[in-house]
């Protein structure tokens, strides 16, 4: 299974695609959809719709998974990073991809087993999982990573099959 992990974002979307085979994780591509500081939400959101798009149909994954959005303290910012992940939910949609989203704890929970970690236990964890030299860059992409890891852990859950 190919799994397209996002971190949403207006300026930085991060993505990263993991390919996950009986239990074995291997990162296909990483890397970040970046939109131009000083140009209007609208035409960011259009760039991020068509990058994704163009980044979907290349890659051909099988499921998305997405950080859920959590509001820290600038609201201002929050509003414009769900506005971006609408788009890019949509987008999924439109292409008929399958959506699953994540919290921020489930992540933390999937990738290092506790899902009050740190950010560089989830970096470093991310790293040792994939077997790879270092942490991804940009940020925003091993945080798409991780996402991917903790939905490629998620899926495989005996828990899944008890309900």
């Amino acid at each position: 299974m190919l799994i397209l992990g996002i971190d949403p974002g207006y300026a930085i979307v991060g993505f990263g695609l993991v390919e996950s085979t009986g239990g074995k994780y291997r990162m296909a591509a990483c890397g970040a959809i970046n939109t131009p500081a000083g140009v209007r939400l609208p035409a960011r959101l259009w760039q991020i719709a068509t990058d994704l798009e163009a980044l979907i149909g290349q890659f051909h994954p099988d499921v998305m998974a997405i950080e859920e959005l959590f509001f820290n303290h600038n609201v201002t910012t929050g509003i414009g990073v769900a506005q971006a992940r609408g788009v890019i939910l949509m987008t999924a949609e439109k292409l008929g991809l399958p959506i699953c989203e994540y919290n921020p704890s489930q992540v933390k929970q999937a990738v290092v087993g506790y899902g009050k970690a740190e950010k560089r236990q989830v970096m470093d964890m991310t790293r040792r999982l994939l077997n790879l030299n270092a942490v991804p860059k940009p940020d925003d992409a091993a945080d798409a990573v991780a996402i991917a890891l903790c939905h490629a852990r998620s899926s495989t859950s005996l828990l899944k099959t008890l309900h």
